[in-house]
């Protein structure tokens, strides 16, 4: 029998206020600061931000995850466990995924944990689910909900976080099934010596800051070369190319991190992909962290840029450094 994880369906959540470039660019301009070339760099035109108290990263998550139910005519009782990857989570304990186990009325026979892989976390999920589902036969349906409340942690006087994160929540409910289409493959690649600490949250770590009262109220943000993340994209996104023997012209979508414009145009460059290959959400978005590959997913499905039986590629980068890449038959 052949067995396969497809994603079923895909839900997203965000804010309903978006700032445009004309705020940050006065706000740093009060500073002293000109950012206009570095909004273009990014890719950055406007994005979503909380401005209500009533609203956190938990129940941006647990929105998506229900809108995720939803597209799949599906009920909380139908999902066998639930992932909830966030680098700001609402909750040390319990999980994150508590709540949203909670808020659909799932089984008490679910699995619930939360995971953390930075701004690769729901990837990382996605892939880490996909091949769990295959080894345990009492998980047929497994809902991944990714949610970052990114400008909770960005200080006012640093442009480049202030100005380009955004918040949003993506969610996906993966299935087994008896096809072709699914998981096909995934690529790692960790490179800890020299970015490990370049973005840290608590800046001082959780101990110092709780024991001696160390400051740290904001991400720390050491500025660095985002362009090192590219040699790994090449790399990922080639192997998992080769393993199924596909031309890059092959793949229908690229849903790469929307971290950064210009490096997806230097892997849109790299493997001469069309601008109908690549999807990009992050001028309106900002960048959402764990789950802005997945919100370009939604947004190709929304789009109908992306059909069942195309072939999708995911690739994305957490701090540390960590690159994925992972190829679905969708």
């Amino acid at each position: 029998m052949l067995l396969n994880i497809i994603i079923r369906s895909v839900g997203a959540y965000h804010p309903e206020t978006s700032l445009s470039n004309e705020y940050f660019l006065k706000h740093f301009h009060d500073q002293g600061k000109d950012i206009d070339h570095f909004l273009t760099h990014m890719g950055r035109e406007s994005r979503y931000m909380i401005q209500s108290d009533e609203e956190n990263g938990l129940t941006m998550g647990t929105e998506a995850a229900k809108d995720a139910l939803a597209q799949a005519n599906l009920i909380g009782e139908d999902i066998d466990m639930i992932v909830f990857s966030t680098q700001v989570p609402e909750y040390t304990f319990p999980t994150n995924a508590t709540f949203v186990h909670h808020a659909i009325q799932a089984k008490s026979h679910t699995i619930i944990l939360d995971s953390n892989a930075n701004c690769g976390g729901m990837s990382v999920a996605v892939e880490q689910a996909c091949r769990y589902m295959k080894s345990n036969p009492k998980v047929n349906r497994t809902l991944v909900v990714g949610s970052d409340y990114n400008t909770l942690l960005c200080d006012p006087n640093d442009e480049v976080t202030y100005s380009n994160y955004g918040d949003a929540a993506c969610a996906v409910i993966l299935e087994k099934s008896e096809t072709e289409e699914g998981f096909l493959g995934s690529s790692y690649f960790s490179e800890t010596t020299e970015t490990r600490e370049n973005i840290i949250y608590p800046a001082q770590g959780l101990a110092k800051a709780l024991r001696q009262g160390k400051g740290g109220r904001y991400l720390k943000w050491t500025p660095f070369d985002g362009s090192c993340a590219l040699p790994p994209a090449y790399h990922s996104i080639q192997e998992l190319l080769d393993e199924q023997h596909l031309s890059p012209e092959e793949v229908k979508a690229y849903c790469l991190s929307q971290f950064s414009l210009a490096n997806i145009l230097e892997i849109q460059k790299h493997f001469n992909l069309t601008n109908e290959q690549i999807i990009y959400i992050g001028d309106r978005f900002g960048y959402t962290g764990t789950s802005s590959p997945f919100l370009a997913l939604h947004e190709g499905l929304q789009e109908g840029r992306i059909k069942r039986g195309d072939y999708v590629i995911f690739w994305t980068v957490g701090a540390g450094l960590q690159t994925i890449g992972m190829l679905f038959k969708y």
